[in-house]
């Protein structure tokens, strides 16, 4: 099983970015390589919702439209990190964002395929 780690958010002003990063670890003989990655927000007394995926290697990304345009998601192999780059930020942004690791298959952005999730970090955007 992998464990998860989000950092990088806070607080921004409407227009400003923020850089989200998620670290996976896990016990020997859990490859990150071998999850693919996606990104969740849950906005307060909304449902939560995908933001990004990635497939295992990177080269496939995923977005929901609500982010297309202002959101990329990326991940390092080598260092078993996931990021999030968040541009133009909007106060509808605001949420807590959670990363998540999917081992199996199934549709990236349903978030009933995905094994771990981190703990979450808040994103707060100020109009």
């Amino acid at each position: 099983q992998v464990e998860l780690v989000e950092s990088g958010g806070g607080l921004v002003q409407a227009g400003g970015s923020l850089r989200l990063s998620c670290a996976a670890s896990g016990r020997a003989g859990v490859t990150f390589s071998s999850y693919r990655m996606g990104w969740f927000r849950q906005a307060p007394g909304k449902a939560r919702e995908f933001v990004a995926g990635v497939n295992w290697g990177g080269e496939y990304k995923y977005y929901a439209e609500s982010v297309k345009g202002r959101f990329t998601i990326s991940r390092d192999n080598t260092k078993n990190t996931v990021y999030l780059q968040m541009n133009s930020l909007k106060p509808e942004d605001t949420a807590v964002y959670y990363c998540a690791a999917n081992r199996g298959y199934g549709h990236i952005m349903d978030g009933k395929n995905y094994d771990a999730w981190g703990q979450g970090t808040q994103v707060t955007v100020s109009s």
